[in-house]
């Protein structure tokens, strides 16, 4: 026995070693703490609070609507039943986005709007064609598609030129092309 253990004195070394390690191994394993696991609720996605808007005006069910965030002017009169077919939708910008406690007007055609008073003072209110010749920057200002430039340029025009004889000449003043025209011929007057 001496003579085989002599002869294979190192595959038993190699033998004993493998043993050891396998050994420490499964004690290694069977002594250790379990991995604790701590599971994470997946990330939160926010949604937004839905928007209230007030739609009034030529639709065909005036009220207040709660809308998803992210709404535009098109979907709330959708909401509102839709437009009525008196509705002027060239004077409402269907794209704009909306926001919480707006209110979307939808004037009917040749309707004039009177102005939104500035901080203090009484707006006017106008109840048929604006007189060019005579009118104020904010009766101008209730036209469609004339804001404070473009009223502003009315009153100089007619300051440096004298009245208007025709509505026709009011496509003079600078920024009043054929398709403004269009769109105020019916609410203005040269009386």
């Amino acid at each position: 026995m001496n003579e085989w253990l002599e002869q294979h004195r190192m595959t038993v070394l190699v033998g004993l070693g493998v043993m050891l390690v396998a050994a420490v191994g499964l004690f290694a394993i069977r002594w250790r703490q379990p991995a604790e696991i701590t599971l994470q609720p997946p990330p939160a996605t926010l949604t937004p609070a839905p928007i209230r808007v007030y739609v009034s005006g030529a639709v065909n069910h005036p009220d207040v609507y709660s809308l998803p965030a992210g709404t535009i002017n098109r979907d709330a009169i959708s909401a509102a039943g839709g437009a009525l077919p008196e509705a002027d939708l060239n004077r409402v910008n269907l794209a704009q986005p909306l926001s919480d406690g707006q209110q979307i007007y939808v004037p009917r055609v040749g309707e004039v709007i009177a102005v939104e008073p500035s901080a203090g003072a009484a707006a006017p209110v106008l109840t048929g064609p604006v007189n060019i010749n005579t009118a104020t920057q904010a009766q101008l200002e209730a036209l469609p598609h004339i804001g404070p430039a473009i009223a502003g340029r009315i009153i100089q025009y007619r300051e440096e030129h004298g009245p208007f004889a025709r509505i026709e000449d009011i496509q003079n003043v600078p920024g009043i092309g054929p398709a403004t025209f269009d769109d105020i011929k019916d609410l203005i007057t040269v009386d």
